[in-house]
């Protein structure tokens, strides 16, 4: 009985002090999801105008690479310029005139931490994050006795979130 009753206590206290450690982090987590919800939007871009000598002679395919523009769509050729929706480029002399809409630069690095990968500085940080909230989900089974009707309302609750999460993943 004292383990168990060791362990409650453990999870407790850790998903107490964890859960305010990382209250700040599930903030910044928080708004940059909701910014990347609406990332195929321009809410809340701003225009940024951008004149800039690349490579010569480059495919619409090699442009779109270049510029970091997915889906770029040569619309008009005229001469070396090639027209695109965002702009220009002289293929001649590699000079591209085009316009881009990006998010601030404080919004702009939030919405990396959900993008990042495991070569990124910050992938310990979405790793440890990660971890953590999979601790909550355990530790949160600890927070109520389980012959409470809380726990076990709890137990239905969670079990109809996991449903929805599920069905949600395949529409």
């Amino acid at each position: 009985m004292d383990k168990i009753k060791d362990t409650r206590s453990f999870m407790r206290i850790t998903h107490r002090y964890l859960g305010f450690f990382l209250a700040g982090i599930m903030a910044v987590y928080a708004v940059s999801g909701v910014l990347l919800i609406y990332r195929d939007t321009d809410f809340l871009k701003k225009e940024k105008k951008i004149d800039k000598v690349i490579a010569k002679n480059l495919s619409e395919k090699e442009l779109g690479k270049e510029l970091k523009m997915k889906n770029l769509e040569v619309e008009k050729t005229e001469g070396s310029v090639l027209r695109f929706k965002q702009g220009t480029y002289d293929a001649a002399t590699g000079q591209a005139k085009y316009t881009k809409k990006e998010l601030p630069f404080v919004l702009d690095k939030m919405t990396k931490l959900h993008k990042s990968q495991s070569k990124d500085t910050l992938s310990p940080l979405n790793t440890f994050f990660g971890i953590a909230l999979f601790f909550f989900v355990i530790s949160s089974f600890w927070m109520f006795n389980p012959k409470t009707k809380a726990f076990k309302r709890g137990m239905v609750f969670t079990i109809v979130g996991l449903i929805v999460s599920i069905i949600l993943v395949f529409i």
